[in-house]
């Protein structure tokens, strides 16, 4: 019997290809195709329309550097609010929190239903969670007709093609901006810079149009291959981006984390860009 590979459609000029060993699901929700398989260095991988979403064993590189660096940087968060997330990865860090009210807004029920079914290692209990706030509905509308405030807000989308495209625009953006309270913090997923270098720039122009304070920041995430994973980061106060590598250190004291990624050194690290992404905040 052939092998079967998966082969990323994600770039036309260069291709990354997985070995399928099972698919344990594959069809269409209302919004996109998905495709959740065993590979045997990832584990369980999930693709939507295409392209690699997350895999078991190296979900916790993009995971924990997209919730902690913003809430232990800002260091009171009560109320944070997910953009996306459908597999489960951002509201099970976040409710590493003991503090937290997250409040996750996902386009697609499916896509939750499927994750919590095939790839539950990824979620490990949060959608059970009573501090979980979880709504169906479109955040685009969320962000723009809430009254609420929140300390945090995570946008984990997919790349802006399909039902991601419209999260990468100035009036979503804006919209967040104006949900935030005076200390609030925004970070959005902006692509692996190296190839995707539009999408750093066009995240980073937005953050400074309506932050004061505004920069990149990366973790590295091997299946997300060529190249540094990108994080938008706005916020309305400069104070959260200049705590001190002590200070980090004794709230991650503080909250007994038992992480694999993040660390106050790496949250420091993260915000020393290489030259090339460096160069596209000019």
């Amino acid at each position: 019997m052939s092998e079967r590979w998966f082969s990323e459609t994600l770039y036309a000029d260069f291709q990354q290809s997985l070995l399928i060993e099972e698919v344990l699901f594959e069809g269409r929700t209302n919004f996109q195709d998905v495709l959740i398989f065993q590979n045997p260095r990832f584990g369980k991988v999930l693709t939507l329309d295409g392209v690699i979403q997350t895999t078991e064993r190296d979900e916790f590189c993009y995971h924990e550097m997209m919730v902690h660096v913003p809430m232990i940087a800002h260091g009171d968060v009560k109320k944070l609010l997910i953009i996306g997330g459908g597999d489960g990865g951002i509201l099970r860090e976040a409710l590493k929190h003991p503090n937290v009210q997250p409040t996750m807004i996902e386009l697609d029920r499916t896509v939750v239903d499927i994750c919590r079914e095939h790839l539950p290692s990824l979620s490990d209990g949060a959608f059970e969670n009573d501090r979980a706030d979880v709504q169906f509905m479109d955040g685009i509308k969320f962000v723009k007709e809430t009254a609420e405030k929140f300390d945090v807000i995570i946008v984990d989308s997919t790349d802006p093609i399909g039902p991601g495209e419209v999260l990468f625009t100035d009036d979503f953006y804006s919209d967040c901006a104006n949900c935030l309270t005076e200390r609030g913090i925004l970070v959005t997923q902006s692509g692996v810079t190296y190839m995707q270098s539009d999408e750093a720039r066009g995240t980073y122009e937005r953050m400074r149009k309506l932050f004061e304070d505004s920069a990149l920041y990366i973790t590295q995430v091997p299946t997300y291959s060529a190249g540094f994973m990108t994080f938008g980061w706005g916020c309305h106060s400069v104070e959260p981006r200049q705590t001190s590598l002590e200070d980090i250190e004794k709230r991650l004291t503080t909250l007994d984390l038992n992480l694999r990624y993040y660390s106050a050194a790496t949250h420091v690290a993260s915000f020393a860009l290489p030259n090339y992404i460096e160069a596209l905040k000019n």
